[in-house]
């Protein structure tokens, strides 16, 4: 008997290894076909440092994104406004509701690699044919002595139980491309929330300076209609003409006109004020006293690298670049065989009494299945391709942001650094105009100099307020758009969305080292062949 039991060993043995080769040659068949994934263009890295750091070619690793926008305006009425649009802007509003899209798509991912389990009830009555073998089955005597009725009735109660076995992670990594962009979404909105404040300060400082431009309409108007009283007394002692009471009178009329066009600018802006914050018309309180001399938080630039952590767009590209990844993952695992595992227990019988007993009436199975594509893989092959392109498409994108984020930084700084150089040669400028008005209208008063003369002196600074005024505002756009390039108005942690998830998986990534710029494209990692899992 010993030889027959080893034989039969043997047998299962051999049985086994050869289940194991089948099982191996059935997983690794369908991976033979999978084709080649294209690798991104190569590009330059990042400068370490920007060029308009510091003045003294230093640099230095604070950073202007990271005060509140409270401490970096010093402006109650505008940080009262900045926020009201916080609250009530409808941009933002919808923006909230595509983050909770986001959140129920990552939870509907969750739901996908767990079980499905279902229940239900059923009846139904069949009348069978006494020719045929179901009918003569009815002539048996059931367990309650009589025969079988026809037609039969059926009751049932049954759950149905359907689970597909996660092996190659790719419903989880389906979610987990979910999860990266639900993070950005929120970054989207993050980024809109700086833009939101930037749009705002930039509208107030316009209100500001438009103000200045209607006082300055006023003074000049002021001293033009003291001219042309002076020009009327001068023509009645026959020391001037008529014409230059027309001149005078034209220029006054001018400069009243043009206030009203002032006027119905400032209305057009108090209301883009209002709508940014979601409020109907109304006037916007503001102190322009101050104007020509406002001066806002200093400005620091710090290092490149800080713009992947501070900038919401650039966080957000990244987001869906690490989506897109994963994306390839799950375009991946379609070539490989999948493992579903189905069953349903319950109860069933012709009559409700007979319903319950247990385990005559007891029903139940179980099934496994194992498939995968073995010929005509067109489709998976194409869906594959096109989620690597996808992911070539996020990459590039990721590029241009983090590209676009650099070049403002610069342009921005620049537009500071020239527009606070043009002021002060301009306010010397108009120091000039002021005492050649000045000394125009004396001399015109003890007729010593021409009407002309007076015209041009306070035309010319009329003119060169008026671009005082709009280089003060171009300044100070120039500063607030700076801080927004660099991240600015999100340092607040009450401005951020926390994440609603549980703990989803996700890989962080790593923090860049101070003074050193990342790739713009890094070296693609291949993606590995995910591991079996064993048997549940």
């Amino acid at each position: 008997m010993k030889p027959l039991v080893r034989t039969s060993n043997t047998k299962h043995k051999k049985n086994s290894v050869a289940a194991a080769i089948a099982c191996g040659i059935l997983l690794a068949l369908p991976g033979c076909g999978i084709p080649k994934l294209r690798n991104p263009e190569p590009a330059a890295s990042m400068p370490p440092i920007f060029d308009l750091a510091t003045g003294d070619g230093t640099t230095s690793l604070e950073n202007s994104a990271q005060i509140g926008p409270a401490e970096f305006f010093e402006n109650p009425m505008l940080v009262s406004l900045i926020d009201q649009a916080l609250v009530g802007n409808q941009n933002l509003r919808i923006l909230a509701q595509n983050i909770q899209i986001a959140n129920n798509e990552v939870l509907m991912r969750r739901g996908a690699y767990l079980p499905f389990v279902t229940y239900g009830t059923g009846a139904s009555l069949t009348r069978y044919s006494f020719f045929t073998p179901q009918g003569t089955d009815l002539y048996q005597i059931n367990p309650a002595g009589t025969p079988f009725p026809n037609p039969l009735p059926d009751f049932l109660v049954a759950a149905n139980v359907s689970w597909q076995i996660d092996i190659w992670r790719q419903l989880r990594n389906a979610r987990d491309a979910a999860v990266f962009r639900y993070f950005g979404t929120i970054e989207g909105r993050n980024y809109v929330v700086t833009r939101l404040i930037a749009d705002i300060a930039e509208n107030y400082y316009q209100l500001m300076a438009l103000d200045k431009r209607l006082q300055n309409l006023d003074s000049i108007i002021v001293l033009q209609e003291a001219s042309l009283e002076r020009s009327k007394a001068l023509k009645l002692g026959a020391q001037g003409t008529e014409l230059g009471v027309q001149r005078f009178t034209a220029e006054v009329r001018k400069n009243q006109s043009e206030k009203l066009i002032v006027k119905q600018e400032i209305i057009v802006t108090e209301n883009r004020i209002n709508f940014l914050c979601g409020r109907f018309p109304q006037p916007v309180e503001r102190d322009s006293t101050q104007f020509f001399d406002l001066t806002l938080h200093a400005l620091s630039l710090g290092v490149p690298s800080q713009l992947l952590q501070n900038r919401p767009d650039i966080r957000e590209a990244e987001r869906k670049l690490e989506a897109a990844g994963l994306d390839v993952r799950v375009a991946r695992a379609r070539f490989y065989p999948q493992f579903f595992i189905t069953g349903n227990v319950g109860y069933e019988a012709f009559n409700t009494k007979y319903l319950f007993i247990t385990p005559e009436s007891l029903i139940y199975n179980v099934a496994s299945d194992l498939t995968g594509p073995l010929i005509n893989k067109a489709a998976i092959k194409a869906d594959y391709l096109s989620a690597n392109a996808s992911q070539l498409q996020a990459l590039y994108d990721y590029q241009r942001i983090v590209l676009n984020a650099f070049t403002e930084v610069i342009n921005r700084m620049s537009m500071v650094q020239n527009y606070t150089k043009s002021l002060e040669i301009k306010r010397q400028q108009l120091q000039a105009l002021e005492a050649s008005v000045d000394v125009a209208s004396k001399l015109f008063q003890n007729a010593r100099v021409q009407y002309i003369d007076v015209l041009f002196a306070q035309r010319d600074l009329l003119d060169a307020r008026m671009v005082f005024i709009a280089t003060k505002q171009e300044q100070l756009s120039a500063i607030v758009n700076t801080y927004q390039a660099l991240g600015g108005g999100l340092a607040p942690n009450i401005y951020r969305l926390p994440p609603v998830l549980g703990d989803p998986v996700m890989v962080p990534a790593p923090e860049p080292e101070p003074g050193k710029g990342p790739e713009l494209i890094p070296a693609p990692e291949p993606v590995p062949l995910p591991e079996p899992a064993k048997k549940p």
